[in-house]
C-alpha cells in the first residue's frame, strides 16, 4: 500500500510464521470438510463501551508531549531534537496521525493493564507498531540494514521524558 494509505493504520504489527505444530492444525482444519462453528465474545455495544474508555484514561501533558517528541524527532526537516540515525537513514518521518494513534494506543496498554492513567512506559510499549509504518528508511539504511525498529529503537534510548510539573501533578491528583 501506498504511504498515505498505510498511514491509517493504526499499527504494523510484525507476525512470524506459526510453530509446526500450528502448522499442521491449520492445514487439517483447512483442507477438511469438518466446519469450525465461532461465537461472538463481544457484542457491538461492548466494543463501543470499550472504545470509550480507552479515550476516558488520562493521560498528562508532559506524557503527552513525550509522544510528540517521539514522533516530530522522526521528521529530517524538523528542528526538533533528533537522534543521528534518524538524519543518517530516514527518508520520511511520521505524520500528525503517528501522535494521535500513539497516544490513543498508550491509553488501550494502560486499560489493559489496569493502569489509571498513561505513563511514558505505556508510550514506549506501543512505539514500534504504532510507528514502524509511518517512518520510510532511505537508501543508506537499506545499504547497512538498519531497520524502522533500529531507528524507534534509537528514539527510545536518546528521547528523554521531561519531569511532569506541579500543574500537571495536580491535574493527574484530582483524577
Amino acid at each position: 500500500l501506498p504511504e498515505a494509505q498505510l498511514d491509517r493504520f493504526m499499527f504494523n504489527i510484525q507476525i512470524g510464521y506459526p510453530t509446526e505444530e500450528e502448522e499442521v492444525e491449520i492445514i487439517r482444519r483447512t483442507t477438511s470438510t469438518t466446519e469450525s462453528e465461532a461465537s461472538p465474545c463481544l457484542t457491538r455495544e461492548d466494543v463501543l463501551r470499550v472504545q470509550d474508555l480507552v479515550r476516558q484514561v488520562p493521560i498528562a501533558d508532559h506524557v503527552i508531549r513525550y509522544a510528540l517528541r517521539l514522533v516530530r524527532a522522526t521528521r529530517v526537516k524538523d528542528d526538533s531534537p533528533k537522534p543521528q540515525m534518524v538524519t543518517d537513514y530516514l527518508g520520511w518521518g511520521a505524520g500528525p496521525r503517528a501522535g494521535q494513534y500513539l497516544t490513543l494506543a498508550a491509553k488501550a496498554k494502560a486499560v489493559l493493564g489496569g493502569s489509571l492513567h498513561v505513563t511514558p512506559e505505556h508510550i514506549r510499549a506501543v512505539a514500534k507498531p504504532a510507528l514502524r509504518h509511518r517512518i520510510i528508511t532511505n537508501f543508506n539504511a537499506e545499504a547497512d540494514g538498519v531497520t524502522t525498529d533500529d531507528i524507534i529503537d534509537a528514539l527510545l534510548k536518546e528521547t528523554p521524558v521531561e519531569a511532569s510539573d506541579a500543574g500537571t501533578r495536580r491535574q493527574m491528583d484530582a483524577v
